[in-house]
Parts: structure tokens; C-alpha cells; sequence
């Protein structure tokens, strides 16, 4: 059997209400310490008519400060479980207001159920209900609150999408990089060994130029000095002169020899003399003297192949090849050692040498191993073999100014 309820009727109406049917919930009341007092009355007795009489109809109607002009959104939502427990706070010592319901125009059906009592009274906890700003929905009888509406999920931006790309092109790039710093590093090591290895065949190089410069090659050094050596004819005396150093002006060479070759025309005021070797035969002129130093500078109207000068001092056993016409004789070839170096001669430094020399070699090149001019032939030394001296080569080049 389903019994309606009647609206509610507040006190001060003159209406009396009328039973429900259901027992009202116990009165409690507050205790000095803050917490509730044990019922004072069967809470399942009869209720008096006085009782509903005064409801105090002031806490419907001054609610506080308008705390009960609408309804919190938790005060109608499902009961919490009832494990709370009453805190001593002055503000909840006397039980809250009962907020008033909105009548909807739905009667609320009895079932028929019985509440039960268990004995534990709700414990207050001091929290007060926080209002979301949600409006409950009735539905069915029982106040629930709206749904919230889903949030829509925005589609993921361009930006996202490139993202994972950049990060391959990053590191895509950041490999190419580490690779090409590993080849420079490998080509740099390998450029390393290059240039130990030339380095240590330059040391075997030059090794070897030292060994070869040991093995003398009288042969090869004649051929490459014999078409700039000449004999020289100045009057009734002859000798020997050599093409060096830097070339005249147009197709002019410059030729040293020894004064004493050309002191007889030099004296006589003549300045022609002739070179010859072989059919050939070139006009010369007499340019320069140095009594003193028994060194005379021709030149030739002709272009001939100058040799080379060495600027380094003559050591002794540094084997040397002589080139001139002794007794008239040219192309003559003679080999032999640097004897000596004297620095401190009278005449000026001298070079003493072994080669084989005679009347027609003065004025002729000593020649190094490596085709260099080392000194001019000047003398021989009488009744004795093996004892040649020239004259320095920086010695005549200092003088004329020419090499």
C-alpha cells in the first residue's frame, strides 16, 4: 500500500498537520561540550501535536543571512557514508536549518519502507558545502546533478605533426656530421702518415745524394763544363778563360782570367783579345784588371753558357776536376783533391790542389763534384809534382762584381 504525503504546512498557519504515517526523526539536543545529547524521548513515539506546532518558523524565514535562499548542490545529492565525527565548533552547536524544499507538483510516494534507526548519530565535521555553481535536476523524485559536457579534444595542430619530422632532419643532420668529423679525423691521421712517410724518404734522399757525392764522376762533370771554357789568345802568350756569373748587355758574356794571361797587351794598351776552342772562334775585350790579385774580366760579343759558383768554403779531400788548355792544348782534363785551404797566404787566401796543371792552365775553372766553380788556376809550384794553387771564385767575384 503507497500513501501520498500532504504538503508541508508551516508553523503559525492555524492548519494542524495531519499524521503521515511516518514517525519523525529524534530531537536532539546540544550538551555544554559541543556534541549531542542522547534522545530525550523514544525517538520513535508518537508525535505530539505541539511538536510540529512549533517549528520554528524563524529559520524558514530568516535563514540566516539568505544561507538557505537556494539550495547547495551537495545538500541534495546522495548521503555520504556516516563516518564523520562532531568537532567542537560553536558555529555548528545548535543544528543547522532544514532547507525548504521547491515543490515541483510530483507527490513523493510513500513505499512503505520503514527508516531504520542504528544508533549512530551523523558527526559534523565542520565543512561547509561548497556550491559548484551547478543547479541539480529533478529526476524521478531524487535531485541529481547535471552531467558536465565532455570537453571537445581539439585535433592535433600541423605544428605537432611536423614536430617528429624536425627531430629526424636533427638528427639525420647531427649523423652527417659525426661522420664527416670521423673522415676529416681519418683524412688528418692519414695525411699525418703521408707526411711522415715523405719525411723519411727525404732523409733516405738526402742520404743518398751524399753517398752519390762520394762517388766522383770526372765524365759527367767535363761535359757539363767544357762549352764554357775557352783558350784565350792575347798576343804571344796564351791561357785559359771561363764564361760566369751574370750575362753583359744584348748577347754579351763575361769571362774571367789571370792578368799575367793578358798583362802583355793590357800594357801595350791593346784590349782585343780571341777565344778560341776548336773552329770556333770569338773576339773578346779586355774590361777590367787586378794586378794585385792577378784577375782580369773579359768580354765576349757572344752569348755563352755561364757556370756556376760555390759559396761555400773548400774543404780538404773534396775531390775537384780542372779544365783548360795547357800548352796550348784545350779541352784538357785533369782530376784531383782539395790539398789544402790557406786563408793567410801573402797574396791573398789560396787553394792548394793535386790536379795536374801547366803553362796554358792559368786562368782555367777547378770544378766540385757538382759542376761549381771553386777557384781560378794560377800557379804550380817549380820542381815539385802535385802542387797546384788557384785563386778563390767568392775572391774574383768580389772584385768584379759580376757572379
Amino acid at each position: 500500500m503507497t500513501m501520498t504525503y500532504e504538503p508541508f504546512t508551516p508553523a503559525g498557519s492555524g492548519e494542524q498537520r495531519r499524521y503521515d504515517g511516518r514517525r519523525r526523526a529524534e530531537e536532539v539536543r546540544a550538551t555544554p561540550e559541543g556534541r549531542w545529547a542522547e534522545p530525550a524521548a523514544d525517538p520513535w513515539a508518537e508525535p505530539r501535536p505541539d511538536q510540529w506546532a512549533d517549528s520554528r518558523a524563524d529559520q524558514w524565514t530568516d535563514s540566516r543571512a539568505g544561507q538557505w535562499a537556494e539550495p547547495q548542490p551537495d545538500q541534495w545529492a546522495e548521503p555520504a557514508p556516516r563516518q564523520q565525527q562532531w568537532v567542537e565548533d560553536p558555529q555548528w552547536a545548535t543544528p543547522a536549518p532544514i532547507p525548504q524544499q521547491r515543490h515541483t507538483g510530483e507527490q513523493p510516494r510513500f513505499t512503505g519502507e520503514q527508516p531504520r534507526f542504528t544508533g549512530e548519530q551523523p558527526r559534523l565535521t565542520g565543512e561547509q558545502p561548497r556550491f559548484t555553481g551547478e543547479q541539480p535536476t529533478w529526476q524521478g523524485g531524487l535531485a541529481r546533478t547535471a552531467e558536465p559536457e565532455p570537453i571537445p579534444q581539439r585535433a592535433p595542430s600541423t605544428g605537432n605533426r611536423l614536430k617528429p619530422l624536425i627531430i629526424g632532419v636533427v638528427v639525420l643532420l647531427l649523423l652527417v656530421a659525426g661522420w664527416q668529423a670521423y673522415r676529416i679525423e681519418g683524412m688528418s691521421r692519414h695525411n699525418q702518415d703521408l707526411a711522415s712517410a715523405f719525411s723519411a724518404e727525404q732523409d733516405r734522399t738526402d742520404r743518398l745524394e751524399k753517398q752519390l757525392a762520394g762517388v766522383f764522376d770526372p765524365e759527367g762533370v767535363s761535359s757539363g763544363v767544357l762549352p764554357s771554357v775557352f783558350r784565350v789568345r792575347a798576343g804571344n802568350f796564351t791561357g785559359t778563360a771561363f764564361s760566369v756569373g751574370k750575362k753583359a748587355t744584348g748577347n754579351q758574356a763575361n769571362l774571367f782570367t789571370n792578368y799575367h794571361v793578358v798583362a802583355e797587351t793590357w800594357t801595350d794598351g791593346g784590349r782585343r783579345v780571341s777565344l778560341e776552342r776548336g773552329n770556333t772562334r770569338i773576339n773578346a775585350t779586355i774590361v777590367k784588371v787586378d794586378k794585385a790579385k792577378d784577375l782580369a774580366l773579359l768580354r765576349a760579343n757572344q752569348k755563352i753558357v755561364s757556370l756556376g759558383t760555390s759559396t761555400t768554403q773548400v774543404k780538404p779531400g773534396q775531390p775537384i776536376v780542372v779544365v783548360g788548355a795547357p800548352l796550348g792544348l784545350d779541352d784538357s782534363v785533369t782530376t784531383g783533391v782539395i790539398s789544402a785551404y790557406r786563408p793567410n797566404d801573402a797574396d791573398g787566401p789560396t787553394i792548394q790542389f793535386d790536379a795536374p796543371i801547366n803553362p796554358g792552365n792559368s786562368g782555367g775553372p777547378v770544378v766540385n763534384a757538382n759542376e761549381q766553380v771553386v777557384g781560378v788556376a794560377t800557379a804550380k809550384a817549380k820542381d815539385a809534382e802535385g802542387i797546384g794553387l788557384a785563386i778563390p771564385i767568392k775572391t774574383a767575384c768580389e772584385t768584379f762584381a759580376v757572379c
